[in-house]
């Protein structure tokens, strides 16, 4: 799992700062598209709801941490993104036949907006 806090990021450039939550967002929906398939595992299943739950549980306790310099609207928006995104993988994983598609087409959404 990716553990970071903004505090510790702001110590290196931007460029890897971003770089290292594109590839926490990429192993997460590498994650959701396997588990999304149709031959996937129930394991799989719970690998990706988990990694997806993990990310957004560590970005949303940045999010709200008094250092981050991310604007109050901005934060207030991705901290409701990644609630819904922890809601939304919590309900797909006890129903199996449940689509992950709105959670990866969102959470592709965010990690392209780190660009």
């Amino acid at each position: 799992m990716y553990r970071f806090s903004y505090s510790e990021i702001l110590e290196d450039a931007p460029d890897i700062c971003r770089e290292r939550e594109r590839a926490a967002f990429d192993r997460a929906l590498a994650l959701l598209r396997k588990a999304n398939a149709a031959e996937a595992q129930f394991e799989e299943r719970g690998e990706a709801v988990t990694f997806l739950q993990r990310l957004w549980d560590v970005l949303i306790e940045d999010l709200l941490s008094p250092e981050n310099s991310l604007p109050d609207a901005l934060r207030h928006d991705l901290v409701s993104i990644g609630l819904w995104c922890m809601r939304e993988a919590s309900e797909a994983l006890g129903a199996p036949g449940r689509s992950l598609t709105p959670l990866i087409d969102v959470n592709t959404a965010i990690r392209d907006g780190l660009r």
